[in-house]
């Protein structure tokens, strides 16, 4: 089952090869079981290593205060917002890849739906540090929840802040019970396939008594369909209220219409990146090539061309509206990202988001592993830019020169920045070792053997009573 056959497959195939279901059971599960890799345990110390530096960062900052950022007057927002965007931008993918296609009955999704979602779990979780932090007091951020209390203090609906606080947690909530009532059943396979000890009892009480009978599966199915419905429109609501952190205001810049369609693409745009790093990496590392086929990739990456171009169509219409407009104070900010001091981070961002991703209208590109690790990876770098770019250049010079000035990001920054990523691969890597990457019973009910007016079935049908 080990051998790819992918690249021979001339139709598109969800799980190459004629596996059985025990063969699907115990690939996928194979991973979490024995000895950790060699690899992993690298790979999980360099992730801790990183999330201490975190740690550092974040009790200096609280001890010292905002002020160790290089946020300052005229830039008051710098990483701590550029990266909140950045990492909810990346879990966006998990939500679409999971609720969107479910409901469109695209059946691809299987290899890559469990993998997609515990990313955007991960993700919400690194970007809901940010905001937290750059409050500058966050032991009392429960300010922003709107329950009673003893203070009488409410808080102030009209603030963005708020409005994220409600969007996130709700993201978060949502794709957690998503995620989980998907794990259910895997669960159940790992608690049956552990052997004695606390991982049989563990699998055991999160699996909640499954047992595969006809109404487990009638509550199952009802109540995955139920949260993929509500998962659905978070797709599009939950970027929309970031970019009304900026599109309410009157800063030339930010102040524009397209921002909600234009920042929900771009999310979704660089979560899809990230989903196709992080897939060929485990599908090279752990073998999964059987169940990960250059379809898969080749299908994520016609979603990195479609949304880039949306991206790019983003980028070109904003100069025409900055020029249409009249508006000196907009036509000024747009020429002043692309010809100011800041040019170097926009023309990376116009590169890398643009022109590298219409490579993909080649197919042998698009089926090419290598060239697909590399443009998703160049893709994230621009994300990350396009946020850089939005925040510091409408920022450093707003209405009045007097006001002008030149962010610089400091250390603690950097760290920090650097220190979500040991956040997210220690998580990430805690999930690939204890839970399986890929959704089992999902890629079961696709296969042939699944469907009892197919000529497999029978003949395993057959096969089981003569055995019998």
């Amino acid at each position: 089952m080990s051998q790819d056959t992918s690249d021979s497959v001339a139709l598109p195939r969800l799980v190459s090869g004629n596996p059985s279901f025990s063969d699907i059971a115990r690939d996928v599960t194979a991973p979490t079981s024995g000895t950790p890799p060699s690899w992993w345990v690298i790979a999980f110390v360099a992730a801790m290593s990183l999330l201490m530096l975190y740690g550092v960062s974040v009790v200096w900052l609280v001890w010292e205060g905002v002020g160790v950022w290089g946020v300052s007057h005229p830039v008051a927002w710098g990483y701590g917002i550029i990266n909140l965007v950045w990492w909810v931008g990346i879990g966006h993918a998990g939500t679409l890849i999971s609720a969107v296609l479910f409901l469109c009955r695209q059946r691809w999704r299987t290899s890559i739906n469990r993998f997609a979602e515990a990313m955007t779990l991960f993700a919400v979780v690194c970007a809901l540090q940010f905001p937290a932090l750059h409050t500058g007091r966050p032991w009392v951020d429960y300010f922003m929840i709107p329950v009673p209390n003893q203070m009488l203090l409410w808080p102030n609906f009209r603030s963005p802040l708020l409005w994220d606080l409600f969007a996130f947690n709700t993201y978060l909530l949502v794709s957690l019970l998503f995620w989980y009532v998907g794990l259910v059943p895997d669960l159940a396979v790992m608690r049956d396939r552990a052997k004695k000890g606390i991982s049989k009892i563990l699998y055991g009480v999160f699996a909640l008594g499954w047992r595969g009978s006809a109404r487990h599966w009638i509550n199952y199915e009802r109540a995955y369909l139920i949260l993929a419905g509500i998962a659905t429109p978070l797709v599009l609501s939950v970027h929309s209220v970031v970019s009304f952190d900026f599109a309410v205001s009157q800063l030339p810049g930010w102040h524009t219409t397209i921002f909600p369609p234009y920042f929900v693409a771009g999310a979704i745009f660089s979560g899809f990146a990230l989903v196709v790093t992080l897939l060929i990496i485990a599908r090279e590392v752990y073998g999964f090539k059987q169940f990960v086929t250059l379809y898969h990739i080749d299908t994520m990456n016609k979603f990195l061309l479609a949304t880039g171009c949306m991206v790019g169509y983003a980028y070109s219409i904003e100069f025409f509206m900055a020029w249409y407009s009249g508006n000196e104070f907009e036509r000024f900010a747009f020429v002043n990202r692309a010809f100011g001091p800041y040019a170097w981070a926009y023309w990376i961002m116009f590169c890398c988001n643009v022109f590298v991703p219409q490579l993909f209208w080649i197919k042998k590109l698009r089926r090419n592993i290598a060239v697909a690790f590399v443009i998703s990876i160049l893709i994230n770098i621009g994300m990350w830019f396009e946020r850089f770019v939005i925040i510091v250049t409408s920022l450093h010079r707003d209405f009045l020169p007097a006001n002008w000035g030149y962010y610089i990001p400091t250390w603690v920054d950097i760290t920090m920045y650097l220190g979500t990523f040991g956040l997210f691969f220690t998580m990430f890597l805690t999930f690939l070792r204890f839970l399986p990457m890929i959704a089992i019973s999902e890629i079961m009910g696709i296969m042939d053997k699944a469907n009892p007016h197919h000529a497999s079935y029978k003949t395993d049908e057959n096969a089981t009573k003569q055995n019998v």
